[in-house]
């Protein structure tokens, strides 16, 4: 059936805030439903889904930094902020009846599998969603590097970064009423502009890979199926 859509193998690139909800900080187990209902919709058409998601709703290391921590000490608290919202995700979609590996970029045997590429291929082939977790396992570097890297590493047809807005504007969307929303952008458009769709090292990896990358909301019912199908929805970055 995944014959059938354009994309057979997706990054869904989840912002840790995504799942707080209506609230500013932690874990909203209602959100949790409805994301793992929306991605298993998709995964039964066939198509092999790989999720980096971030740990903005638990632990932010740049605001941290700001405050005088150790950049290097708050990047590792930010991954292991990862690796709690890649566990909730994950007992979210063993709930409703799917398959999924937690794959750790930072060893922690008891919890999750370490990362091996090969692995992490074997599990999407089988059927099985993988979360990749605790970014690249290196300072310095966000998650949308790492989603920008594993989706690379693992021949992902297009990264999906999912928001909270249908696409990319020129300016923010929530302060500004005469925001301007881009349904198609360059690489260098992106990154000559400075508009916040991934970080420059996440946009200039997919821009010498010709990787593909669609910016939409996440949190309009029925958009992740429709992103996969081939509907216009949102911002293409390619």
């Amino acid at each position: 059936m995944a014959d059938t859509f354009p994309y057979h193998r997706i990054l869904l690139k989840l912002g840790g805030e995504s799942l707080c909800g209506t609230h500013q900080t932690g874990i909203d187990d209602g959100v949790l439903r409805r994301l793992a209902a929306e991605i298993k919709e998709v995964q039964t058409l066939g198509i092999q889904i790989a999720i980096v998601i971030g740990g903005g709703n638990i632990f932010r290391g740049g605001p941290a930094t700001e405050r005088g921590m150790d950049r290097t000490t708050a990047d590792y608290m930010g991954m292991l902020a990862t690796m709690i919202n890649a566990l909730a995700l994950q007992d979210a979609l063993e709930r409703v009846g799917v398959f999924t590996r937690v794959l750790s970029a930072i060893e922690m045997h008891e919890i999750a599998e370490p990362y091996i590429r090969r692995r992490a291929i074997r599990h999407l082939e089988k059927g099985r969603i993988v979360i990749f977790a605790a970014g690249t396992g290196n300072p310095y570097f966000t998650t949308d590097t790492a989603a920008s890297l594993r989706a690379l590493e693992i021949q992902a047809d297009v990264i999906l970064k999912a928001t909270k807005v249908d696409g990319v504007y020129d300016k923010d969307p929530m302060t500004h009423e005469d925001a301007r929303r881009f349904d198609r952008l360059t690489y260098l458009d992106v990154l000559e502009k400075g508009l916040k769709v991934m970080d420059a090292t996440a946009i200039s990896m997919c821009m010498d890979n010709r990787l593909p990358i669609i910016v939409f909301d996440l949190f309009k019912e029925g958009n992740l199926k429709q992103v996969v199908s081939g509907v216009p929805l949102g911002t293409l970055v390619k």
